[in-house]
């Protein structure tokens, strides 16, 4: 992990940046191509949407103005609930690729454990990945239990697994599970939202340490951690910010430090009572 091209490889061998841009709630159009741009210039390679995001045609047109070689460049997104099934999954999928106006996807995941649903959704994502249209498929936000009851009957294993993950939610057992199972974990808002971390005294301390923000502190930890993080911002400054995170290291202690923070505290949907 010495740079922003640096990657996991996930269980069929392709690699997948540890570092990416996380662009939820960034906005359509101007400001999501700006961003992307961005942080294409700095050197991310890895970018994170979603159909649900309603931002994949501008990221695909950052993508384009960028001139970076598409080969170098890792892009996700992901089916929405009101889309799961096999046959409207396939067509979701054909919408997304079309907005993002790519020949194929590097990394397909199904957004939401929707019961009843996501079995087939997953099968479809199968499919697009042996027609060669997605390099790697996974899932967003499953537990323990949604990852067992898929793979009792998937011919493919998840490569991915998508879920919330920062300091205050560290997720020791799912994260576990993952390893065990070679299901790379990544970590959506890896930050938390509000910045109600960022004030953490932990986090502000052993970021003096180092000359570093809270911010790159929780990055770092992820990476140590072996999670894939992609926060978010549409600020210059802040996406640069995060990425500098390669050029120091936490000790055991301080990983520690920050484990024990965990509160098992959601900002997002609990996955077991998500009203889908």
């Amino acid at each position: 992990m010495k740079t922003l091209q640096d990657g996991a490889v996930l269980h069929n061998g392709v690699k997948m940046p540890w570092v990416g841009l996380g662009v939820y709630k960034v906005q359509e159009g101007e400001e999501v191509v700006q961003a992307v741009k961005t942080a294409l210039e700095i050197g991310y390679r890895h970018i994170d949407t979603a159909a649900f995001y309603q931002n994949e045609e501008g990221v695909g047109r950052a993508v384009k103005e960028s001139g970076v070689p598409r080969e170098e460049l890792f892009i996700t997104t992901k089916v929405w609930n009101s889309d799961q099934g096999y046959d409207t999954t396939l067509k979701a999928f054909e919408e997304s690729l079309k907005k993002l106006d790519l020949a194929y996807i590097d990394l397909y995941l199904v957004h939401w454990p929707v019961k009843g649903k996501y079995k087939e959704t997953y099968k479809a994502l199968e499919k697009l990945y042996k027609d060669g249209l997605v390099r790697a498929i996974g899932v967003s936000n499953f537990q323990i239990h949604h990852l067992q009851d898929l793979m009792e009957t998937c011919e493919i294993k998840p490569m991915v697994n998508q879920v919330e993950y920062h300091p205050r939610l560290t997720q020791k057992a799912l994260h576990m599970f993952c390893k065990e199972n070679g299901i790379q974990l990544e970590a959506w808002s890896p930050l938390m939202r509000g910045g109600e971390l960022l004030n953490e005294p932990v986090l502000v301390e052993i970021g003096k340490k180092y000359g570093k923000t809270p911010a790159q502190v929780i990055l770092r930890w992820d990476l140590q951690n072996e999670v894939v993080t992609i926060p978010k911002s549409v600020t210059p400054q802040r996406i640069k910010e995060n990425a500098d995170i390669f050029d120091f290291e936490l000790t055991a202690e301080e990983m520690e430090a920050i484990d024990l923070l965990n509160q098992e505290k959601r900002i997002g949907p609990d996955p077991d009572n998500f009203n889908f």
